[in-house]
């Protein structure tokens, strides 16, 4: 016959109210503070935001680094789900190709640390982020290649750079020509219109490259 367990200790290891509060206050105020300051952030800056004390805070986020990976994974999920959901409201698959590049730009251009560390996530992907986003791309592509619209020889990893390197505009022109990257998109995506027929450059990466596109 099992021991019932002393209601003392399972009340002890259950998460208290208070402690879950303290942590959803912290990542919340973190994800607010991320994307207006960017990674390098003090954290006694959220821990004023959170209306916690710093040892509160390192008991929840040992490291800075546990906090900004738990926030940046968090937005960026969103972020990816949110362009996702633009491209699936749009029934027209050139449309849904378009909205998912500005809904996901414009997502981009408003979060600093997003901003700081996509380049990163794609040279060392967070595979879950990476995975999210490709899979958007994947079907966006396919959408637009079956309905003829799609440039001959345009592959997922061409759409899925293209975010990345548009992604550079933003970060180098967000301050002094805020609209700047919509002119670049624009032509951009020009570019992959079905019409430009000429045959597009061999891919030469290495072999290192293009493994980690496809992780």
């Amino acid at each position: 016959m099992a021991v019932a367990e002393p209601e003392s200790t399972a009340r002890r290891r259950a998460p208290r109210v208070d402690a879950i509060r303290n942590r959803e206050a912290i990542v919340e105020a973190a994800a607010e503070v991320l994307a207006e300051q960017g990674a390098a952030v003090d954290v006694r800056e959220i821990a004023r935001r959170s209306g916690v004390g710093m040892g509160t805070l390192y008991r929840h986020f040992p490291k800075k680094d546990d906090l900004v990976h738990t926030v940046l994974r968090q937005d960026f999920s969103r972020w990816a789900e949110s362009a996702r959901q633009a491209a699936i409201d749009a029934e027209d698959p050139w449309a849904a190709l378009t909205d998912f590049y500005q809904q996901a730009l414009t997502g981009y251009a408003r979060h600093r640390a997003i901003m700081e560390n996509f380049a990163l996530t794609w040279s060392v992907p967070d595979l879950e982020g990476i995975r999210q986003l490709r899979l958007v791309i994947e079907e966006l592509c396919a959408r637009a290649g079956a309905a003829g619209l799609l440039r001959p020889g345009v592959t997922t990893d061409d759409l899925l750079l293209l975010l990345v390197s548009l992604g550079h505009a933003v970060q180098i022109t967000d301050e002094c020509r805020p609209q700047m990257w919509n002119r670049l998109l624009s032509i951009s995506l020009d570019g992959l219109r079905a019409d430009r027929r000429e045959p597009l450059p061999t891919d030469t990466a290495p072999d290192s490259v293009s493994r980690s596109l496809h992780k």
